[in-house]
């Protein structure tokens, strides 16, 4: 009877050893092939994401820079499936070329929906293509484009340059991307509805801690707030998981519920009074002026042109600081390029009119000659990406 009962055990653990020995090696392999980023079956990456979560985009850097495509089919418990990729091809295709093949679709809307409602980052469809069509055109009017380059002058030389003087002065260090991203946030503030948060500060550091108070400070500070804590809904280790914190209102999604409460508030303010003012007959250059006066704007609610000016806000602020510490960081690095730029600005203001050579700073017309300094940003944005090329 024992001798019956261990024969047929193992005939039943062969197999299981078996398929045991095929799966190990299998999981081997393909440890191998994805450089230490394999999925584990039902888990997916949940243990490499949970064990690196303090430092996710350290690690999703490393990762991507492991990978022979520099992209990753990212796999979470369930079988939701993402791919993350810093390939410059692969941006190209779902940024430009195939576009429409790649909506945002409800998830994503659903996580964002709070904090951008139906804005032109948070839409897809006629949605999204009403909104594009309607802020191509703005922007390409000749009076925002003054407006702009207006409004880049006065924070540049106002703020920006007298603060890395000072800084250089002291010796003082300072947060180059901190610094760039309120540099960027005044600006598209300025722009979007002409005002101004004063993130940067235009005077000495009394006045700039004088400042952190008023209610401009108080939505940039929930506006940065309500950015990260919504693009940490998809950073859960279970999907969907903030939906139940939100029902409950607790920890995180209670502070999102206020920082957009207070984000929602503040724009609503500017659109009521942009309204009265424009009743009045004052004439304004900045985007929510521009959308209220065209005759789209018609039809747009309070609501609606707030998701307009928040979502264009959130695409001014992170792309500018982005592109422009990326630029700093490898010019650092690059006194051939560095050299090529003071060379090419000197040239341009070498053209200019005895009586205009102080002037600081450039019109539209010489920064359209300074061809070699204008595209460096944009080159730089795919610096972290260089090894994929």
């Amino acid at each position: 009877m024992a001798i019956a009962l261990a024969a047929f055990l193992q005939l039943l653990l062969l197999p299981l050893l078996s398929l045991a020995a095929v799966f190990l090696l299998h999981a081997r392999a393909s440890w191998r092939l994805h450089k230490g980023a394999a999925p584990y079956p039902l888990l997916g990456h949940l243990p490499q994401f949970l064990a690196n979560r303090h430092r996710i985009l350290d690690w999703v850097t490393e990762v991507l820079a492991r990978q022979p495509t520099c992209t990753l089919v990212f796999h979470r418990p369930g079988g939701e499936r993402g791919v993350i990729t810093a390939n410059p091809a692969n941006l190209e295709h779902v940024m430009r070329v195939a576009f429409h093949n790649y909506p945002k679709g409800p998830r994503f809307a659903s996580a964002l929906h709070d904090f951008l409602g139906r804005g032109i980052l948070n839409v897809d469809g006629h949605a999204w293509r009403a909104q594009r069509k309607a802020a191509s055109y703005e922007f390409n009017t000749r009076s925002l484009r003054l407006f702009v380059a207006r409004t880049v002058h006065r924070e540049l030389h106002g703020r920006l340059l007298p603060l890395l003087r000072r800084a250089a002065g002291s010796g003082c260090r300072l947060d180059l991307q901190d610094t760039l991203e309120r540099y960027a946030f005044d600006n598209i503030c300025r722009v979007a509805f002409d005002h101004d948060p004063r993130q940067l500060p235009d005077g000495d550091a009394a006045e700039s801690a004088a400042t952190k108070s008023t209610a401009s400070s108080r939505f940039a500070d929930a506006f940065r707030d309500a950015a990260n804590l919504s693009a940490g809904r998809f950073r859960y280790a279970v999907p969907g998981l903030w939906k139940i914190k939100k029902a409950l209102n607790l920890g995180s999604e209670r502070r999102l519920r206020e920082s957009i409460a207070v984000v929602h508030g503040f724009a609503d303010g500017i659109i009521r009074s942009r309204r009265e003012e424009m009743r009045m007959g004052c004439e304004k250059h900045d985007l929510l002026s521009r959308f209220m006066a065209s005759q789209q704007g018609e039809g747009y609610t309070e609501t609606a042109l707030r998701d307009v000016v928040i979502s264009f806000l959130l695409a001014g602020r992170e792309t500018t600081s982005s592109a422009l510490t990326w630029f700093f960081w490898l010019l650092s690095s690059r006194p051939d390029v560095e050299r090529r730029i003071r060379d090419e600005v000197a040239a341009v203001r070498a053209r200019r009119a005895i009586s205009d050579l102080n002037r600081p700073g450039f019109d539209l017309d010489e920064l359209r000659e300074m061809h070699y300094v204008c595209t460096r940003p944009s080159r730089s944005r795919c610096g972290c990406t260089r090894r994929c090329r």
